[in-house]
């Protein structure tokens, strides 16, 4: 087993707790379109990109639209969404999470982000956490949408490390899925129910020693 050399991490529901505010954004479309939109929706944009969202909620408004539309209801919600994220504090960051970073640091490990967001630089300059990584890909540098591998390997790639030498932290199905598609290891977020593929699923980062990913 290659030693792991670098870690890359999901940002949305692994760093930090954006899909209360992709919820409400999503809701607030979803009401002026004349219908409702709950948690257990939301729970299907996880993972998701913003088009294939906008088409799921739709589905569940059973509402037919169409491109032109759809790309400014989609722009819609993006500007209801950074309106929330720009508000966002330090505090906000996941419990854990910074703590981690500094042992992967003190380690000599190198960190990238993996995230499908668009918004993600945005979203790590409010947290002030842009230095502790040493490569960021996020949605303005991929096409292909997990479980496609793309944004891990490119990733693993910037860091310069193989596959192999990389752990990846997600918290969904899709994302746990995009790791193992890309040869990587990786350590699910959340509940064994959801990410029971993952090599090893643990409640958050509390806690969470390098010891733990010796797999």
């Amino acid at each position: 087993m290659e030693k792991i050399s670098a870690c890359i991490f999901d940002l949305d529901g692994v760093v930090v707790d954006t899909a209360k505010y992709h919820y409400i954004a999503w809701r607030s479309l979803a009401n002026e379109l004349g219908f409702d939109f709950t948690k257990e929706d939301n729970e299907r944009l996880k993972g998701v990109s913003r088009m294939t969202s906008l088409d799921i909620l739709l589905e569940i408004g059973n509402v037919e639209l169409d491109e032109k539309t759809k790309l400014q209801l989609a722009e819609k919600k993006n500007k209801n969404y950074l309106e929330y994220i720009l508000k966002m504090t330090p505090d906000e960051i996941l419990p854990g999470v910074k703590d981690f970073f500094k042992v992967l640091k003190s380690e000599g490990i190198k960190i990238a982000l993996g995230s499908a967001s668009k918004n993600a630089m945005t979203i790590l300059k409010q947290l002030q956490l842009t230095d502790y990584f040493d490569a960021i890909v996020d949605g303005t540098h991929v096409s292909k949408a997990k479980p496609d591998p793309e944004v891990f390997l490119k990733g693993a790639e910037l860091l310069g490390f193989s596959p192999a030498e990389c752990i990846v932290f997600e918290d969904a199905e899709a994302g746990v899925e995009a790791a193992l598609n890309g040869k990587m290891r990786c350590v699910g977020i959340g509940s064994p129910e959801v990410l029971g593929k993952a090599n090893l699923v643990v409640p958050g980062f509390v806690g969470l020693t390098m010891a733990q990913l010796d797999f």
